[in-house]
């Protein structure tokens, strides 16, 4: 499951972003980060042009 699976269904914190986008970058993926984490594009622009914190306030919506 991805990030944004496991935080919508509340099996993690949204803190776990990190841990998820450091195994990204250990991996040897070919996947962007964004689709790793499970983020369509929406979610992405507002993650990067904004913040986490904007990020995690349109997943909470979301739950």
């Amino acid at each position: 499951m991805t990030f944004k699976e496991k935080y919508l269904a509340g099996e993690i914190e949204f803190e776990d972003i990190d841990d998820y986008i450091n195994e990204w970058n250990g991996s040897s993926s070919t996947e962007s980060l964004a689709r790793f984490l499970g983020l369509n594009e929406e979610e992405e622009d507002l993650w990067i042009e904004e913040s986490d914190e904007a990020l995690k306030e349109h997943l909470d919506k979301k739950k």
